[in-house]
């Protein structure tokens, strides 16, 4: 099976614009992401819409195609930089995984788990998810949780807290019930992330704001990982810091 693994990367951005190029310990985070995932993927492709982060990513040595800057969201740019990596390798690849380009410190296990989902025929989709630690705050909404069947496909994700615990007080809820945040790494069958990416936005998806209510509202099936392993991301300048501090206390 070959595998193809893109990092998205963007320079505009709300809260950090030129993040994929904010230094950490002398490397563009980018590289940083990069180098950590082309460990576990001989196939590992940045794909941006900026030349500076094209120039930055060729300075290092690493591989990068430039796509469409009218993208709404990196599974749309998966799905370019898929056509336009076979059209100019030769290549034909059966699953396309996005990595998320502002965890510099992605986890080994994150990466090598979503690959191993795909040992079963049967997964069109998949991505991670882990229990939310004690004193994580699962009313926030800038973290999606997600519910999962028996068999470990997702249910359905939401910015709300779900499930809801009837007569269960809300502070005791987390000692209660396993809940579980989803970790934003996807990984498509490569007939399928070129399907999903023609199909309409659905009221789900509209309501919520999470591009993966759309597949699962068409019908698609989405394998959901647990992982142990807690995210690094870089959101803002002052997250940068915080990672920064990190890696001078690791090296």
């Amino acid at each position: 099976m070959k595998f193809l693994a893109i990092i998205p990367s963007r320079y505009a951005s709300t809260r950090f614009p030129g993040k994929p190029l904010a230094e950490i310990g002398g490397k563009p985070m980018v590289q940083h992401v990069y180098e950590r995932v082309s460990q576990y993927f001989a196939e590992c492709w940045v794909a941006t819409d900026d030349t500076r982060i094209e120039q930055a990513v060729e300075n290092f040595g690493g591989r990068v195609v430039m796509t469409s800057a009218a993208h709404r969201s990196g599974t749309d740019r998966c799905a370019e930089a898929l056509s336009e990596i076979e059209r100019s390798t030769g290549c034909r690849f059966d699953v396309v995984v996005n990595i998320q380009g502002d965890e510099p410190f992605i986890a080994e296990e994150h990466l090598v788990k979503i690959k191993d989902a795909f040992t079963n025929n049967d997964v069109q989709i998949a991505t991670l998810v882990k229990p939310f630690g004690e004193g994580e705050e699962i009313t926030n909404p800038n973290t999606p949780k997600v519910v999962v069947s028996a068999s470990g496909d997702a249910l359905y994700f939401s910015r709300s807290v779900i499930p809801y615990l009837r007569n269960v007080e809300p502070g005791e809820w987390q000692k209660t019930h396993k809940y579980l945040k989803h970790i934003g790494v996807y990984a498509w069958r490569a007939d399928v992330l070129r399907a999903v990416t023609h199909l309409p936005q659905g009221v789900l998806e509209l309501a919520e704001s999470l591009e993966q209510l759309r597949w699962l509202e068409n019908g698609y099936r989405i394998k959901t990982v647990e992982v142990i392993t807690e995210t690094v991301a870089v959101d803002t300048p002052e997250d940068l810091e915080r990672v920064a501090a990190l890696m001078s206390r690791k090296f």
